[in-house]
């Protein structure tokens, strides 16, 4: 099953129209400024079946980490003047390498360990997307909004209109778990795969400032004291 073989951008949400009125009464009432994957990514229940995934599919994860090194190793090989990349000769040259048909199964072995592992992924964001426009009808209600845009339809707001948060209490209460093996025959809608890639890259984000975060830490503890 080919998951990723598209890139679905995701739609910006609307509401209905705004009735024309003054745009500071637009900005403090009856427009809302919602990032869907951002508050998919921050729902509960997405956080908690990433955990679960990573414990069910270890193995296939670490097997997929292994591979991928011994790609590296034989990528290095055919690398003969040892700058890092393959140049369009080396290329070329690896066509008709030993290693050729080695890095064409371990990449093919690799594909089908991803698939299974960001299949269930899709599948836990597909359920939790079942509820979203419920939740972000329920938000709009509360908090008496006419018309909810995505960031990226927006040249400027008052961050009051942000109302991610209030999307994702929400999302919390409609869909507290969700499941993560995909039954048998299971195929992902495209917005959920649309959803999928936007959410790693927001993890992908987060993670590289929590890291950076933890080495400039480690830099301010180390410095010595002065005097």
């Amino acid at each position: 099953m080919k998951l990723f073989s598209k890139t679905m951008a995701v739609a910006a949400i609307a509401g209905a129209a705004a009735i024309a009125t003054p745009a500071a009464a637009q900005i403090s009432g009856n427009i809302g400024i919602v990032n869907a994957p951002a508050t998919i990514a921050a729902s509960d229940a997405l956080r908690t079946a990433f955990q679960q995934i990573g414990t069910t599919y270890s193995a296939q994860i670490t097997q997929i980490q292994e591979k991928q090194q011994q790609v590296q190793t034989l990528l290095r090989q055919l690398d003969t003047n040892g700058d890092g990349s393959l140049d369009q000769a080396e290329q070329q040259a690896a066509q008709s390498a030993p290693q050729a048909q080695q890095l064409q199964t371990l990449e093919r072995e690799i594909a089908q360990l991803s698939n299974q592992v960001e299949s269930a992924r899709v599948y836990a964001i597909q359920q939790i997307l079942q509820q979203y426009s419920a939740s972000l009808q329920t938000v709009a209600s509360q908090n008496s909004v006419q018309m909810i845009l995505a960031p990226d339809a927006v040249i400027y707001t008052d961050p009051a209109a942000n109302m991610n948060d209030k999307v994702v209490a929400v999302l919390n209460q409609r869909v507290p778990s969700v499941q993560i093996t995909p039954p048998e025959g299971w195929q992902p809608a495209q917005q959920a795969v649309g959803i999928y890639q936007e959410v790693q890259q927001i993890l992908m984000i987060a993670s590289a400032r929590q890291q950076q975060a933890a080495q400039q830490q480690q830099q301010q503890t180390a410095q010595p004291t002065g005097r």
